[in-house]
């Protein structure tokens, strides 16, 4: 969606993205940290793609009602080029230039990493293997529109960037998982005896990439796991998984369903 604009996102001493040009994009609400010129920033309330307003109201409530809604302001500069910083608690920004085909004609990235985009259709796509990660059964998925299509994604410490080649898969910790080109992957698990009586590697699945040329994007940090697998060796990092309807912990069906009746209710 260009709206008659044209931006440039570029990676500014790790921590920021750099974004100069004119026109409208979209990114994090409260992302902006520093503007130079005449720039308007405005929430935008239903989706940000090409469309009428039933469309935009459908997009905006598949990504509502599968927790990949990231509140979303639009950046407009009004009669110039100007020039706006990005930045979200220090996190290392990651640009992606999406091209017209092959495996950067797409990016899917959980919807809390993601920081700034222009020219790019953004919407859901299901995750078969979601449930055993930390956001679920979908993530969010942007997809070249046109010239000037990127993606700003943001990781915690220094990304890793793995290319799958011929024969040779890629695996990785679900957590720690920023973003990949498509298809979905598949799981490996590795859950016995030993895990259900708390006694595990702390490795007891992994998302497993085998198409040749596809990408993963990985970060030194990982989240606390979406279900609990009684692995009691496993650091805390965030909060407790979230819950049903009930409030009481209970299968992570369960417990997804819940949340998407709270989003809905």
């Amino acid at each position: 969606m260009n709206h008659e604009g044209n931006w440039k996102l570029e990676t500014f001493n790790e921590l920021y993205c750099k974004c100069t040009g004119f026109g409208t994009m979209f990114a994090k609400k409260g992302a902006m940290v520093a503007y130079e010129g005449n720039v308007k920033f405005s929430k935008r309330l239903l989706g940000t793609n090409d469309g009428n307003i039933v469309g935009q109201m459908l997009n905006h409530a598949s990504r509502k009602l599968t927790g990949e809604n990231l509140e979303i302001m639009e950046i407009k500069a009004l009669d110039s080029t100007a020039t706006v910083y990005l930045a979200d608690f220090g996190a290392h920004c990651v640009v992606i230039d999406l091209e017209p085909s092959g495996p950067w004609s797409s990016i899917c990235v959980e919807s809390e990493d993601l920081l700034a985009f222009h020219n790019c259709h953004y919407g859901v796509t299901p995750l078969g293997v979601g449930v055993i990660s930390q956001k679920g059964l979908f993530t969010s998925k942007l997809t070249y529109n046109g010239p000037g299509s990127q993606v700003c994604v943001k990781t915690n410490g220094n990304p890793l960037v793995l290319t799958v080649s011929d024969g040779n898969p890629v695996c990785v910790d679900p957590d720690a998982c920023t973003a990949f080109t498509l298809p979905s992957p598949q799981v490996v698990t590795d859950v016995g005896l030993k895990t259900l009586i708390g006694q595990t590697s702390g490795e007891s699945y992994q998302y497993k990439f085998s198409t040749p040329g596809q990408i993963v994007i990985v970060q030194p940090y990982e989240r606390e796991s979406g279900i609990s697998i009684r692995d009691t060796n496993r650091p805390k990092m965030q909060s407790s998984p979230r819950m049903g309807n009930s409030g009481q912990s209970g299968s992570f069906a369960e417990n997804q369903l819940g949340n998407m009746l709270d989003q809905l209710l």
